[in-house]
């Protein structure tokens, strides 16, 4: 067992807490593989009747995946840990997604990546003050993946794309509004919300209903139809050019954060949020995202999106290709593909 997760139980509620304080809570692989095991072993188990996600201390409650790790493979070893680890991460997601027991995910601090790949499967998704949720890969030539496809496909108003594309961060109150969160809770109130669901897992619903406050208002359903209106279309020029013509402040302001992005992962997002919608069954979801995944981290923009956010912090990745006009749809064709059977990917 590593101990960058706590895996037990409390009377009748297996509980997994994260344990990287330092790194947010970061995902490895073998916290994926150590998450996974329990609740195989749970699911079988009458004893355990619903599962707690959480952390076990700090702000973070969980930040996404190792990312220095990835870069790491792309740039030693052609991708091959790298893609291993995607594929047992998105095992994980999956097996949450089906999971027959439910999941209480407390995403109370930084939810981002793969912290939103383990929390939007949970069937109670808790959201407090101190919940900031992002999906903020195209700043690191990554996609929106961990399931990001078929959640952010699934918000009304085209928000999941304007998420997708601009890596905004939403508070606790934005998360309640959007559809991200099922309740909003003081954080002061989770330590009584998760003694009581683990003595009575068969009320977790009335018990999170009786805690929940009322949130603040959520900014975001201010440019709610700002966002309709730009971010109306699967064409990443289409977006650009909406918002160059409104010339208003706001405007500005997205179109600043989109000239910063890599041009490859605006238009993968939107083309994989495009097929998400189409699909019914979670995995045919994670099968398109993991090809997506095997080819993203050994193309140009991956390494030196994490060389420029996270290594460097110089903020000034140089993108390959350098515009939406360079990101052909042969290209995109490419990164779609499917797999040669034997690498394809599939649940647990």
């Amino acid at each position: 067992m590593t101990e960058d997760v706590n895996i037990h139980t409390h009377g009748k509620a297996g509980h997994i807490s994260l344990n990287r304080p330092k790194a947010l809570h970061a995902l490895t692989l073998e916290m994926c593989h150590a998450m996974s095991r329990a609740l195989q072993e749970w699911e079988s188990d009458d004893a355990v009747e619903a599962v707690i996600v959480d952390h076990a201390e700090g702000r973070g409650f969980c930040a996404g995946g190792d990312i220095a790790f990835l870069r790491n493979s792309a740039l030693n070893d052609n991708g091959v840990s790298g893609r291993k680890f995607f594929h047992d991460e998105y095992q994980l997601n999956h097996q949450m997604f089906v999971y027959p027991k439910p999941i209480v995910a407390f995403m109370d601090g930084i939810t981002m990546g793969g912290g939103v790949g383990i929390s939007q499967p949970a069937k109670y998704r808790v959201a407090t003050e101190n919940t900031r949720f992002a999906m903020p890969e195209t700043g690191i030539g990554l996609f929106p993946d961990v399931g990001g496809g078929w959640y952010l496909a699934r918000l009304g108003g085209r928000i999941g794309q304007f998420l997708a594309l601009t890596g905004a961060r939403l508070d606790g109150a934005e998360c309640l509004w959007a559809g991200l969160a099922t309740h909003y809770l003081p954080a002061a109130k989770l330590p009584e919300a998760k003694v009581r669901i683990a003595e009575h897992p068969d009320r977790i619903g009335g018990i999170l209903a009786e805690l929940s406050v009322t949130p603040p208002s959520a900014r975001i359903a201010g440019n709610a139809d700002r966002i309709a209106k730009h971010f109306a279309s699967d064409r990443f020029e289409d977006i650009l050019a909406s918002l160059e013509k409104d010339g208003g402040d706001w405007a500005q302001k997205e179109l600043d954060a989109l000239h910063a992005k890599s041009p490859q992962t605006c238009k993968v997002a939107l083309r994989q949020l495009a097929e998400a919608k189409g699909f019914t069954d979670f995995a045919d979801n994670m099968r398109n995202e993991y090809r997506i995944a095997s080819r993203v981290i050994v193309r140009p923009d991956f390494a030196e999106g994490v060389r420029a956010v996270i290594v460097d912090k110089t903020g000034d990745p140089k993108w390959d290709p350098a515009t939406p006009e360079g990101v052909t749809e042969d290209l995109l064709d490419s990164i779609f593909a499917p797999l040669p059977e034997a690498e394809e990917w599939r649940p647990l």
